[in-house]
């Protein structure tokens, strides 16, 4: 395990970068492994000065990024015990950090939203990394109308904010296909034979730097057709591999499948300075 370095240490340093498999809401409140291995992996960090998360339960036409004080904590989900719609994350928002996010980006125009809040993609994930919800936490929009590529390269406009103390962390499943999911078969470590492959490939390309296939996932066959049913889990995933450096090693950490059609894998990108 990497030792953890001071917020001192960190302070000019280049900042982590998380990729958070989320999984089922109900993380947020069970304890399993994979709670466990958020707050592991939460103790390798250096405690940021705001969080930037890219969700996949927040899907837009146009850029948006939320702008409140306070942003209130949504119930995105149904069907849930009553316990879960109780859980609220009140963290800060930071109307600064969404006005810098606004201005850093030049290849669009990035519009301030008060009606959004943190859905259960992030707080439900980001509550335990940072239990006392003491961070600022800004939601970036996931804009609906851009393709792979265009999300990739969008999201490299966000480099910047790795070395102003800001942890970026993109909160998805790559494999997450909840029409095939095994719903009598829920335990942790089982998965179809076309979801253990794609979840192999996919490590394997992410471990080889291999962007580009990856950016260009429709076009690796039906494992991943099956794998990224919709686009909107896998590509949390390329905002994360987009702010990528040279020096960044990567940690895989919840690298199992649940429930025959989703995984949990998630990655720490971190320079080591």
């Amino acid at each position: 395990m990497m030792e953890k370095k001071s917020d001192t240490d960190r302070n000019a340093a280049v900042m982590p970068v998380l990729f958070l498999g989320h999984g089922s809401p109900m993380n947020a409140i069970e304890e399993n492994e994979f709670v466990d291995g958020f707050r592991t992996i939460a103790e390798q960090l250096p405690k940021p000065k705001a969080i930037l998360c890219i969700s996949a339960h927040w899907e837009t036409g146009g850029p948006r990024v939320t702008a409140m004080e306070q942003p209130r904590t949504i119930h995105d989900f149904g069907g849930f015990p009553a316990e879960l719609y109780a859980v609220q994350y009140p963290a800060p928002g930071s109307p600064s950090l969404a006005r810098e996010v606004a201005a850093a980006i030049s290849t669009a125009k990035i519009d301030p939203d008060q009606s959004w809040g943190l859905d259960h993609g992030c707080w439900s994930v980001v509550k335990h990394l940072y239990p006392k919800a003491d961070i600022p936490v800004v939601q970036l929009s996931l804009d609906r109308t851009r393709s792979a590529r265009r999300h990739y390269d969008f999201a490299k406009e966000l480099a910047s904010f790795r070395r102003k103390g800001m942890l970026i962390i993109g909160s998805g499943n790559i494999v997450h296909n909840l029409g095939m999911m095994a719903w009598e078969r829920p335990e942790i470590g089982y998965g179809f034979d076309w979801a253990t492959e794609a979840q192999g490939l996919v490590n394997k390309l992410i471990r080889a730097c291999d962007h580009e296939k990856l950016i260009d996932y429709r076009s690796m066959g039906k494992t991943m057709d099956l794998a990224v049913p919709t686009p909107e889990h896998y590509l949390p995933l390329l905002y994360v591999l987009a702010l990528q450096e040279e020096k960044d090693s990567v940690a895989f950490f919840n690298d199992k499948p649940v429930a025959g059609s989703l995984t949990m894998t998630s990655l720490l990108l971190d320079a080591g300075e």
